[in-house]
């Protein structure tokens, strides 16, 4: 935060406040999240950030008198622009939602009906809340869109939803929610899946907005790096309480919770390359969670008075506050220890990937245009771009998984047919894909030893006993209990499921690993643990990576070398320290001044 806005935030009064609150599940009166103490201020954004199922999207919906099905707001006080949340009947909220208080989803495009145009939808909202008249409506549209970055002429008010990028339809969810002027605005994870460029612009675009309106904003994110960029204040939570809060640049700095701090070691540098841990365990549900800290079972600074003793939300510097018995006795946060070397660009290399003028088509459209690159024994090579400039499309043809290309791609000099099935046992056995989601990648009908016990059956390398017991070991690589083995990927978290994604890869011993986006959609602790992990197979099984992934912090710290690609071109490539340090092309520059970082 800089001096401007604590002089602002210390001279305002707040828009909204949250003491107290509490909610319950229905049935069991369970806590899902408990004293939980918020204050925002007009034209300033509050991050609020933690793992998944700590309680930050409920805590957010809470704000709008809203808990899913099964739950309730069960205690505490929530006022938002001068209302009483609580106090209200429902029908009184509904009218504050979407005026006073408004909402942008994590999927922009489920705030859209893709049946209707942009401009109806616009106003339809204000005709819903009766504001203004009908002139008064259309140049209030007009008005919004430009702050906004978009258009407001009749043929961008005519287009429908699908006719839009990601970054546009991100920009017209925000243009909703402006329209009415709230007063308080909750934003769930409003540019995950984005670009960095469009990400760093629909931030921009927030924070100025937020300002000029004298909007108080909740960020909900997983992101901290994200949260650094627009918030001025930021809020940890952890199992359903806030373990720390206080202004942003004091966090980072000098974070007094070990939660906070095992979050930051997790979080990729730009700058240097960082040694990325994850933090054991997972973050306990709802009704299982340890007395005394909840955080204490995971926690490397934990005495045994921690499991016992609940700790007190306590004051340990000017507008710093957190919950931990040791505050005091935890030391200054220096992380310089985590740095570790880049990979030296002059190394000896032994290539095991080769790829040469490679046209990839979809259709009739081409979308990728005389690609070539290679990829050294025990090596990670990053692709990395915007959506849309080639980067899964090449891994896909590296996978045989599409086969609509012209080139060469051959591994140790023996070529490849487009399509795994026209491939021989073991060539596939030796290039293995590992997918963004775990969620549709693993079979939810089958168990875990049954998703890795087949391709060992498969390809013929173990049956029966022996494939059951190499199970149990491609578990343990993966650093999974064996008691998982009979269990069906319903019963697993996300990190979990990418885990098992992993091993069933490693199950046929491959030479290759390519690997699409597979952390963009995990927590930043549990992507930590997968990137150490990562490079612990590669150092044990002297295993090669293909690394597709938009996060160039990330691929500071797993990365040897990059390939950066626009437009279905690569257009910079070398190694990671030459290329993030010292960026030739005006498109590499442009996507290193947009990623955002601590």
């Amino acid at each position: 935060m800089n001096t401007t806005d604590e002089v602002a935030t210390a001279n305002a009064r707040p828009i909204s406040t949250v003491t107290g609150m509490q909610v319950s599940l229905e049935r069991t009166g369970v806590a899902v999240v408990e004293d939980v103490d918020l204050v925002l201020y007009p034209g300033e954004v509050l991050g609020l950030v933690g793992e998944s199922g700590s309680g930050k999207t409920t805590t957010g919906t809470a704000l709008l008198g809203y808990a899913r099905t099964g739950a309730r707001i069960t205690g505490g006080d929530i006022r938002v622009a001068g209302h009483s949340i609580r106090e209200l009947d429902p029908s009184s909220v509904r009218r504050l939602r979407g005026v006073e208080i408004g909402y942008v989803p994590q999927d922009p495009s489920s705030a859209l009906n893709p049946a209707i145009r942009i401009g109806a939808q616009l106003r339809e909202l204000l005709d819903l809340h009766a504001i203004g008249t009908p002139s008064e409506r259309d140049r209030r549209i007009r008005e919004i869109l430009p702050e906004v970055g978009l258009e407001a002429d009749d043929d961008f008010l005519a287009r429908y939803p699908h006719q839009l990028s990601g970054g546009q339809v991100q920009r017209v969810a925000l243009a909703m929610m402006f329209l009415p002027r709230p007063k308080v605005l909750v934003l769930d994870e409003p540019t995950t899946g984005l670009d960095v460029t469009t990400q760093a612009m629909v931030l921009e675009t927030l924070l100025q907005l937020c300002r000029r309106f004298e909007v108080g904003a909740l960020y909900v994110s997983h992101d901290l790096a994200v949260v650094s960029t627009i918030a001025q204040r930021v809020a940890v939570m952890y199992a359903g309480q806030v373990v720390e809060q206080g202004p942003v640049q004091e966090i980072f700095r000098n974070p007094r919770h070990p939660y906070t701090r095992a979050l930051l070691a997790a979080i990729p540098h730009l700058d240097v390359a960082w040694l990325l841990s994850g933090i054991p365990g997972r973050t306990p549900s709802p009704g299982d969670r340890p007395q005394g800290c909840r955080f204490h079972d995971r926690c490397t600074f934990a005495v045994e008075s921690c499991a016992s003793t609940s700790p007190a939300d306590v004051e340990v510097g000017p507008a710093h506050r957190a919950r931990c018995l040791r505050t005091n006795e935890l030391g200054d946060w220096d992380p310089r220890d985590r740095v570790v070397s880049d990979t030296p660009a002059d190394r000896p290399r032994e290539v095991v990937l080769s790829v040469e003028h490679l046209d990839v088509h979809y259709g009739a459209s081409q979308v990728v245009h005389d690609v070539g690159f290679d990829v050294a024994r025990q090596e990670v090579v990053a692709l990395v771009g915007e959506s849309g400039s080639g980067k899964t499309s090449i891994s896909r043809c590296v996978g045989g998984i599409h086969k609509q290309w012209q080139g060469s791609i051959a591994v140790d000099g023996e070529q490849l047919a487009p399509a795994a099935r026209r491939r021989t046992s073991e060539q596939r056995q030796r290039v293995q894909y590992i997918f963004q989601n775990p969620y549709l990648s693993l079979n939810p009908r089958r168990t875990v030893q049954q998703i890795l016990v087949r391709p060992l059956e498969l390809f013929g390398i173990a049956k029966g006993r022996d494939a059951r017991e190499q199970a149990a070991e491609l578990l343990d690589q993966v650093q999974l209990d064996a008691g998982l083995l009979t269990l069906r990927t319903n019963r697993l978290s996300g990190g979990e499921r990418q885990r098992v994604a992993i091993a069933r890869a490693l199950a046929t011993r491959p030479d290759l690993l390519v690997c699409d986006e597979i952390t963009s959609a995990l927590d930043v602790s549990i992507q930590g643990s997968i990137v150490e992990l990562l490079a612990r197979i590669k150092a044990e099984r002297k295993v090669s990576m293909l690394f597709v992934t938009h996060d160039l912090p990330l691929v500071r710290s797993i990365a040897d070398r990059v390939l950066v690609l626009q437009h279905g071109r690569l257009v910079e490539a070398g190694a990671v320290s030459d290329v993030l340090d010292r960026p030739q092309h005006p498109y590499t520059r442009d996507l290193l001044a947009h990623s955002p970082s601590l």
